[in-house]
């Protein structure tokens, strides 16, 4: 196992498990989830996602577990493919993978100067290096603004299409170049953390993925079911929170008649749950988790 798994306890207890029930782990990683999930299941089964190939080398050799190379935002059409509906639990850990983050070659750390990638799944065609040399000013301006939260976003997209003009922007450490002006000093590597994930998110279309992953999780889950995500950034917990409450992106509660809220999930974690001490010193990446907890009405 290559991913030191998240809030693994709090996880898999929010999930209620049921020794002879069906689960899904839409996130497989390193497998530290799915494993602890294993361990608490005797006749059930375990249906597992990963758009990642390299995830495939850590599947457990287990008749129980299913392991499915693709996009969790396919949840529906696969466990209806394996006649797995409905479920009794699904897991989302939507953290990048450690694996992912320590291989130079993959383009998702400011650490390594590699060529911009960034892709999840290497089977798609649009990678970061298509994005920074093509996307016109103005959506790169948004993208930045708006997956990365920069604040001066039109200089940052303004220097890349000034740049590009002369040469191709390839690698990591190029576009670091380009940008450094825009990081505030002393504060360098929060800038570039945020210009990687707004750029990472666009190349892997995560928040449209998430959206449709909320979606079909509440339509395959059975009455009772667990729903459990975890979030690292404020984007994705945002989605995740207002779902949760209200059956929908932007938190806009319906009423019935009677003034009961009329929403397909019931919270079950009125606040997000988050890594103690120790689990932070541990993991550093565990720092910004949020752990979020439904069951379906």
């Amino acid at each position: 196992m290559y991913h030191r798994s998240v809030l693994l306890t709090e996880s898999i207890e929010g999930l209620a498990i049921r020794p002879e029930g069906i689960y899904v782990d839409a996130t497989f990683g390193g497998g530290g989830h799915a494993a602890a999930i294993l361990g608490k299941l005797t006749t059930g089964r375990l249906f597992a996602f990963d758009q990642d190939e390299d995830a495939l080398a850590n599947k457990p050799d287990d008749p129980r577990i299913t392991l499915i190379n693709n996009n969790f935002r396919y949840l529906r059409n696969f466990l209806k493919l394996y006649r797995a509906v409905p479920v009794d639990g699904i897991l989302a850990d939507l953290g990048i993978s450690s694996h992912q983050i320590d291989q130079a070659e993959r383009g998702f750390s400011t650490r390594f100067d590699a060529g911009l990638d960034m892709r999840m799944d290497r089977r798609k065609n649009r990678s970061a290096m298509e994005i920074v040399n093509k996307y016109p000013e103005e959506q790169l301006t948004a993208i930045f603004r708006e997956y990365g939260e920069i604040r001066n976003a039109l200089k940052a997209a303004r220097l890349i299409a000034g740049s590009r003009k002369e040469y191709p922007l390839k690698t990591t450490g190029e576009l670091k170049s380009v940008l450094m002006s825009c990081a505030e000093r002393g504060k360098e590597n929060k800038f570039f953390a945020q210009v990687f994930q707004a750029l990472r998110i666009e190349v892997n279309q995560e928040l449209e993925a998430l959206r449709e992953f909320l979606l079909q999780a509440t339509d395959v889950l059975k009455p009772g079911g667990r729903l459990v995500v975890i979030s690292y950034h404020s984007l994705e917990d945002k989605l995740v929170k207002n779902f949760f409450r209200s059956g929908n992106f932007g938190g806009t509660l319906h009423k019935d008649f009677y003034g009961n809220v009329e929403a397909p999930l019931k919270v079950i974690t009125r606040k997000a749950i988050t890594p103690g001490e120790a689990e932070t010193e541990q993991n550093s990446r565990a720092r910004s988790a949020k752990l979020r907890i439904a069951e379906k009405n």
